[in-house]
């Protein structure tokens, strides 16, 4: 167990971490230095005096700009460090090193399609075109839910489940607009998604998203395993309701004619999300997943980070790992896509961090975006693409998204993740249908608090039980179990339905 109080993760820091709540006059050992008052978990410990103006650094990157004098020993905190400008000037591709090839090739069980896509998991979806439609849409995935009715799937072992992901949008909004394109990617992401058998489309009939532009837009096609119909063509909810249900019961037979049959970790693509962080993130489960990030991409896999908001200030660091300028080119445009968009609704891409960062810990969005880039590992920024674009490279790629993880991971599926890592410091309780979703704690307290909803405790890190590397392999093995079929906490909880939430853009008319 380490016994020292405090983390230090760079010589060059002007701050320390608090390994647990430190009372006044608590020394440092190593630094010559007593706490000066109370400070949380998490939390930032100065450890020389710093001018009122001055930068000040953690992972000895910029994490803002002192409000005030701060004294050696002083809690760093919002009340004295503030978001800040600085110079970031970063040699484009200066650190994108080649991957050496693994060496024992890894693999999991997977089901193979019949055109060669590898799924994670085997579902029949219900998918809406429109809010209107939900309600249909959940009574038919509800008739099969193994909680209520175990009998539905009794004689489809092979079958996860029948799950309906619905929307509160589809109208009321520009028929050739980017928002409406936006949705028929998202939604055709996930038709099109290894991890779907089958799926039905259920729409209401006079929405702003006719089924027909989705298909015609995505290249999807009615057939065998795409189902559509609309409620007005359909007698009403509940003959729609009986036509949707007999729909599934014919796709079932099908649908659990699979097999698991080992494959080629390649086939991953694996979702990187972080939520609820705290000042623990960026030591314990972040780079740990990008310890297990780098044996992925090794293994000619692909892990996708994302949630743009939560770069900001620390794009610096990925451009020096883009493969090319162009990569690095698709990468700033985005982020001046955000300052954009957010200038048009007067919003600031530095309000971050939420209430609960900041408690964890976190105070400007420069210190939590270096945290959260930690989950990508140390391997080349090989593609940037657009919200729910299909994935098609392998290695490290990032997909623009809001830092909502809702919204992200919901992106990150649509373009063909099927598997989610989350990172939290503060508790999730979150799921991912149709793709598993496996949830890290920062810390050991949280474990202790939530574990019925955490996956794995990376808080043997802070308390000096683990390195980094021994735990990421831990996660990378639990990245091949969790697609083999070992159910996720967020699974056995049934989550999942509720969280497909598509990004909205534009204006609601």
């Amino acid at each position: 167990m380490q016994t020292d109080p405090v983390i230090r993760i760079h010589p060059a820091d002007d701050v320390v971490i608090a390994r647990q709540q430190l009372l006044g006059g608590t020394p440092l050992p190593g630094l010559g230095l007593r706490v000066a008052g109370l400070v949380p978990p998490g939390h930032k410990i100065a450890v020389r005096d710093i001018a009122a103006g001055a930068p000040v650094r953690r992972y000895n990157q910029v994490i803002g700009v002192a409000t005030r004098p701060i004294a050696a020993g002083q809690h760093v905190h919002s009340h004295n460090l503030a978001f800040g400008e600085f110079e970031r000037a970063p040699e484009v591709g200066s650190d994108a090193r080649p991957v050496a090839p693994a060496g024992s090739p890894a693999s999991f069980d997977g089901i193979v399609r019949a055109d060669g896509r590898v799924a994670t998991r085997n579902y029949i979806g219900v998918l809406t075109s429109v809010n209107c439609s939900a309600t249909v849409a959940r009574a038919i995935a509800d008739h099969f839910r193994r909680d209520i009715r175990p009998e539905a799937l009794a004689d489809y072992p092979q079958v996860d489940g029948v799950v309906a992901l619905t929307h509160g949008s589809g109208c009321a909004t520009d028929s050739q607009g980017e928002a409406l394109q936006l949705l028929r990617r998202t939604i055709g992401g996930y038709a099109r998604h290894a991890n779907f058998a089958a799926v039905l489309v259920v729409g209401l009939g006079c929405e702003t998203n006719q089924i027909a532009g989705l298909l015609e837009q995505e290249g999807l096609q009615d057939g065998p395993k795409l189902v559509a119909f609309n409620i007005q063509d359909s007698g009403g909810t509940a003959s729609s309701v009986a036509r949707g249900v007999e729909i599934v019961r014919e796709l079932l037979p099908e649908a659990n004619r699979v097999r698991r049959q080992a494959v080629p970790a390649s086939h991953l693509v694996v979702g990187l999300q972080c939520g609820g962080s705290d000042g623990y993130s960026g030591i314990s489960a972040n780079p740990a997943l990008g310890a297990a990030v780098d044996r992925l991409v090794a293994h000619g896999g692909t892990a996708v980070l994302s949630e743009t908001p939560e770069i900001y200030g620390g794009e610096h660091l990925l451009l020096r790992r883009a493969v090319s300028q162009a990569v690095a080119d698709k990468l700033r445009a985005r982020l001046a896509w955000w300052e954009d968009y957010c200038r048009r609704n007067h919003a600031q891409l530095d309000n971050n961090p939420s209430a609960g960062n900041k408690a964890g810990g976190l105070t400007t969005i420069l210190e939590k975006s270096l945290g959260a880039i930690a989950k990508s590992g140390t391997t080349p920024l090989v593609d940037v693409l657009e919200y729910a674009q299909p994935i098609a490279a392998r290695g490290l790629v990032f997909m623009d998204t809001p830092g909502y993880d809702p919204v992200s991971a919901t992106g990150q599926v649509a373009g063909g993740a099927n598997l989610i890592c989350f990172t939290t410091g503060r508790g999730s309780a979150y799921g991912c249908a149709p793709s598993p979703s496996l949830k890290f704690s920062t810390n050991t307290a949280l474990w202790q608090r939530q574990q019925d909803d955490i996956d794995l405790d990376c808080g043997v890190v802070v308390d000096g039980l683990e390195s980094i590397d021994a735990l990421g392999e831990r996660i990378f093995r639990l990245m091949l179990d969790t697609a083999s079929g070992r159910r996720t906490r967020s699974e056995l909880h049934g989550y999942g339905q509720n969280e497909f939430v598509p990004w909205q853009l534009g204006a609601v008319l």
